[in-house]
């Protein structure tokens, strides 16, 4: 007879909530209404939105202590003043992806020398006055500018002064300043003010929840960045109990023949309050290995692990495929879906 893992649990990590100031002065945090003369942004990274990389967060758009985004949603954090494009786990950032020039325009400045390390291991002190870590800062004219921060120490492919061309590679994807996981911050500035380039034009404090987010984007941007539900980062079968610091990592040891247990796991992004997540995993013949719906989210969550699985048989396991299904319903109503599998 088979047992249920009796750790069927979500393991919570919220990204850092503090603000990511440029690389010479802090910025002001609060959009600001601009007319859209601005610079076309095409996306900034080499990868894949739902595939290797992921839209974490958003511009703040709240002015007061809450926080809401672009679309009234809370895929942002309090006084986040640019675009988190994220990678999906250390192993990529290790492998290197490219940061990409948004737009045409001079390196005005940069900074390289801040080491790639989780704040959760440094501490705040550690990148205090350099919040951003390694980064670049692109004049496009007109007052308009984009900052790339969190960028790899020793990866700049640029130099101040340098003149480039969108889509050109200036560095490489990081881990230093004030971060926990791998990413891209992207902030857009004219005048010295934050622009939300999603929505330039909106006024100060406000947000449309049926915003089409084009804003500053061009066409093949706005689709790769545009407004998700959530996302799922990783899934995969394992054979231990994981933790969100292996997944990050990138370390989740593969299913084996020897395992002491058959265990599925998902990662989550932009969860909402009230959410409900449910995931199944279904044996070769059909019938339900094992099913876990957790109780509905109290609150928003940054990312998420969830878990479930059973131990190994003393027989072992039946040959075959099996199927791993997870899903977050919000208000009654499926968003997000990921479907795996494992061959035994």
């Amino acid at each position: 007879m088979t047992r249920s893992i009796p750790l069927l649990l979500g393991l919570l990590a919220a990204c850092s909530p503090a603000a990511e100031p440029e690389a010479a002065a802090a910025p002001p945090a609060a959009a600001a209404p601009v007319s859209i003369d601005g610079p076309r942004l095409s996306f900034p990274l080499d990868c894949v939105v739902g595939e290797t990389c992921a839209v974490q967060n958003h511009v703040d758009v709240d002015p007061g202590p809450g926080v809401r985004d672009y679309r009234c949603g809370t895929q942002t954090y309090e006084k986040h003043g640019g675009v988190d494009i994220r990678l999906l786990d250390m192993a990529a950032q290790r492998r290197g992806v490219d940061v990409l020039a948004a737009a045409p325009g001079r390196v005005a400045r940069l900074r390289d020398g801040v080491a790639d390390v989780s704040v959760k291991i440094a501490g705040p002190a550690s990148v205090a006055g350099q919040e951003c870590g390694n980064g670049v800062v692109i004049d496009h004219g007109g007052g308009w500018e984009t900052q790339y921060c969190h960028l790899a120490q020793g990866g700049m492919m640029v130099k101040q002064g340098d003149t480039v061309t969108a889509g050109q590679p200036i560095a490489r994807v990081g881990l230093s300043g004030n971060t926990e996981y791998p990413h891209l911050h992207l902030s857009v500035r004219k005048a010295g003010v934050i622009v939300d380039p999603y929505r330039p034009e909106a006024a100060p404090g406000t947000c449309d929840a049926a915003s089409p987010g084009v804003g500053l984007w061009d066409p093949p941007a706005a689709k790769a960045v545009a407004y998700r539900p959530g996302a799922v980062l990783n899934a995969g079968f394992t054979g231990a109990q994981p933790t969100m610091e292996a997944v990050e990592a990138g370390g989740v040891a593969a299913h084996s023949a020897t395992a002491p247990a058959l265990i599925a796991y998902v990662r989550a992004i932009n969860l909402q309050a009230g959410d409900v997540q449910s995931l199944s995993v279904v044996d070769p013949a059909g019938g339900m290995l094992v099913q876990n719906t957790l109780a509905p989210l109290d609150r928003a969550k940054a990312q998420y692990l969830f878990y479930v699985g059973k131990r190994t048989p003393a027989e072992g396991w039946r040959s075959g495929r099996y199927t791993a299904s997870y899903v977050v319903t919000r208000a009654g109503k499926p968003v997000l879906k990921r479907s795996f599998e494992l061959a035994l």
